[in-house]
């Protein structure tokens, strides 16, 4: 059985694949960071009717890009916080990562999967399986507590799995654990119009 979820950017530039067997979980977060990170893209089918974003959380070795890599590009929404990356040929999400690549982990956002939606639902389980940060949705949604405790207990288990194994594959980062690009930062006036927007 093929495991292997084709990655790929709105026109085509920026491949890659993802190896499902390492995806953690699936959840949607509705939080205002993620929802200002979609509007800074621009770009249709990131968000859905609530304001929330899909995303697979997985081991960033399981994440693999086979072309396009000199378009892939990254802002964060402060100083300190995440690594936002996206294709900069077409402005589509591919993930969220920590600053400091020692921590397994990467969020991929699935518009960039280049699958249908019944081979993802199969890979990952339902969309609303676990929701997060509820109370920031644009629109109500079901919480999702014994999910979320579930979900939170597998992405721990993931990054120790991965913490384990010492892992140091991730397609972000080069061999001495810096960013393929240097985050473009935006300011704060720049973060409070993203939220405010729409």
């Amino acid at each position: 059985m093929d495991t292997t979820i084709p990655l790929r950017c709105r026109c085509g530039t920026v491949k890659g694949e993802l190896d499902a067997r390492r995806a953690y979980t699936r959840a949607t977060c509705y939080c205002k960071d993620c929802r200002a990170y979609a509007r800074f893209l621009g770009v249709p089918g990131v968000l859905d009717a609530a304001g929330g974003t899909d995303v697979v959380p997985a081991a960033p070795a399981a994440v693999r890009l086979t072309a396009g890599t000199e378009h892939v590009t990254c802002m964060s929404l402060s100083p300190k916080g995440i690594l936002r990356w996206y294709a900069a040929c077409c402005r589509t999400p591919l993930g969220n990562t920590p600053r400091d690549p020692k921590l397994p982990y990467v969020g991929l956002v699935t518009a960039c999967f280049d699958a249908p939606p019944q081979t993802v639902d199969a890979a990952f389980g339902p969309r609303d399986r676990i929701v997060l940060n509820t109370q920031s949705a644009t629109a109500p949604v079901r919480a999702t507590p014994l999910g979320f405790l579930a979900g939170g207990l597998r992405i721990l288990a993931g990054i120790l799995r991965a913490k384990l194994r010492r892992e140091r594959a991730t397609s972000f980062f080069d061999a001495a654990g810096r960013p393929l690009r240097e985050p473009d930062v935006i300011s704060r006036e720049t973060r409070t119009a993203l939220e405010r927007a729409g």
